[in-house]
């Protein structure tokens, strides 16, 4: 309960009666000093310790991923200290750009990378994706396994290299896809973690679709794939540490900033 001053007309302080008594029958009365009201012991602690010194540095929070919502925040692993986050140029978009993030304890989240043009799905992005849609899946998920056509390149992900991952023919724009298979990494949406790219078992069953990697740019959008050119496919697959526990934040701006 509060203290309520009065000043009388000789200029001295006195509770009013009906609060003083609700002091006093509350237990909680304190004796009063000549700076002011007394404050009990307890409440001295409490303000003491929650008040930094006088002229003491704040110390500054760790730094987040710029762009990203708390929404989006909340679901990147705490676990997790390295993260390629790639947004989308807007919803409808087929056209990315992807930075690789990298988290310390105490100073928190620094970018890694330059940031890398990429492409997505034809269609742009969508938080229900589904098999044949030509949108790429928005979301956080879990970067864990690697192969291609060629060989490992450094890489500290398991790695499978077969003949299987190959793919020809022309894309949307008419460009040649060979070559886009030559390194890959799988995106977690709908695959079995720990097993390589090519399996093709969909744990929430065939209608929402799969086999969503990061390979090569082929220079046009993709099917649901998220690709990079040649070079940054090469620096994100030497830099990938499945000690960090890595993920994929991927979606449009507007929505990765909610």
């Amino acid at each position: 309960m509060p203290v309520v001053n009065v000043v009388t007309s000789a200029g001295r302080r006195v509770l009013t009666g009906a609060v003083c008594a609700g002091l006093l029958l509350a237990g909680c009365a304190a004796p009063r000093t000549a700076q002011g009201p007394a404050v009990a012991e307890g409440e001295k602690t409490t303000a003491s310790a929650a008040s930094p010194a006088p002229g003491a540095p704040v110390p500054a929070r760790p730094a987040e991923i710029p762009g990203l919502g708390p929404a989006t925040r909340s679901h990147i692993p705490a676990t997790s200290s390295q993260a390629l986050v790639v947004k989308g140029d807007g919803p409808h978009s087929d056209q990315s750009t992807a930075v690789l993030y990298e988290r310390d304890a105490a100073t928190g989240w620094k970018a890694v990378s330059q940031p890398w043009p990429a492409h997505n799905a034809l269609r742009g992005w969508t938080a229900h994706h589904r098999a044949g849609d030509l949108r790429t899946p928005i979301g956080v998920f879990a970067l864990g396994d690697a192969g291609g056509a060629l060989p490992d390149p450094g890489t500290r992900l398991p790695y499978d290299q077969s003949e299987e991952f190959n793919l020809s023919g022309t894309g949307f724009l008419g460009e040649p896809l060979e070559g886009s298979f030559d390194h890959v990494v799988a995106i977690d949406y709908n695959r079995v973690p720990g097993t390589s790219p090519l399996n093709k078992v969909r744990p929430l069953g065939l209608g929402k679709g799969g086999g969503v990697w990061i390979h090569v740019d082929h220079g046009g959008p993709t099917r649901a794939c998220i690709s990079l050119q040649r070079d940054d496919m090469r620096q994100l697959l030497l830099a990938l540490d499945p000690a960090k526990k890595p993920v994929i934040v991927m979606g449009d701006a507007g929505t990765l900033g909610r």
